[in-house]
């Protein structure tokens, strides 16, 4: 059985900390506790309550996180919680000992993208806790869904970023043939609660928050000032159409950024005017005479 890894995670408010496990702690459910009656159906939750300075608990995906009461600061105490949930996890204990009485229902909508080789399947559910792609299905092993996706004939590459899957077509057939099967295989498949991505796949593709923390400490400072730029002002805009945009390198000599083009963004007929006008303007604006050009590598 896979073990359990808690890392301590910032957020945007002083007052939350997020606990990120190297694997889901809940596939598809989220749920929040203000107090310790509220959280009778999760033993996880109450035994976190417990904790005097424990204000409240919400628990999804592959994270818990936990709002503090002022008695206390975050650097006090987060490596003791932390240790505490992982020994939790390892030990089996149970997350939520009860299903929700109402189920919520899986809802799937196709969007287009500007590339027209490539749709986009949004859920209201999140699938993953941050972005895979496979342009085969033997890069897919790590994941059944994105597996399951390659045995239609026309499936040639497949993205998948938290709450949606982008998908590439081969040209021998119109996406107007194919989207509703599509549409209702990804909502049974969901519906069915069946694994995005195999436990421990993040870790084996170096995609967990302490492997990638670690390479981002690793970088000089002016390629983690593209990073922050690119996660901040490019990333969520390339997202909205499918796609990502992700750091590959930067030459200080050449003053040269590398980046890779996934998803919609890969092949995409108007990714090189994106690139140069978008993402290399930017840059060259933010950062003036350290960015000489970006070049672009598709996944």
């Amino acid at each position: 059985m896979s073990s359990y890894k808690i890392s301590p995670q910032k957020t945007s408010n002083p007052k939350i900390l997020k606990f990120e496990a190297n694997q889901f702690i809940l596939q598809y459910d989220s749920f929040e506790y203000s107090n310790i009656d509220e959280a009778k159906d999760s033993p996880l939750a109450q035994q976190l309550f417990y904790l005097p300075f424990v204000k409240k608990v919400y628990i999804s995906g592959n994270f818990v996180a936990i709002e503090r009461y002022d008695i206390v600061e975050w650097e006090a105490v987060e490596s003791e919680v932390a240790s505490q949930i992982e020994a939790y996890l390892n030990k089996g204990g149970p997350i939520v000992s009860v299903k929700r009485k109402v189920k919520e229902a899986v809802t799937i909508y196709a969007e287009s993208t500007p590339n027209p080789s490539v749709l986009k399947f949004v859920a209201n559910k999140n699938l993953v806790p941050t972005s895979f792609e496979f342009n085969s299905i033997e890069e897919a092993k790590l994941s059944p869904f994105a597996t399951a996706l390659f045995q239609f004939p026309f499936v040639k590459s497949v993205f998948i970023d938290k709450n949606y899957v982008s998908i590439t077509k081969f040209e021998v057939i119109q996406w107007e043939e194919i989207t509703l099967e599509l549409r209702t295989y990804i909502k049974n498949y969901i519906e069915q609660k069946k694994d995005i991505i195999s436990r421990n796949s993040d870790e084996s593709l170096d995609k967990t928050s302490e492997q990638l923390d670690r390479f981002y400490e690793g970088l000089d400072d002016t390629s983690k000032e593209i990073i922050n730029i690119l996660e901040e002002y490019i990333r969520p805009a390339v997202a909205s159409d499918g796609g990502n945009i992700a750091f590959k390198s930067y030459n200080p000599e050449t003053k040269i950024v590398k980046v890779i083009l996934q998803g919609a963004c890969s092949g995409c007929p108007s990714s090189t005017l994106t690139l140069k006008n978008g993402i290399e303007n930017m840059l060259k604006q933010m950062m003036g005479s350290k960015i000489q050009a970006v070049e672009a590598i598709n996944a």
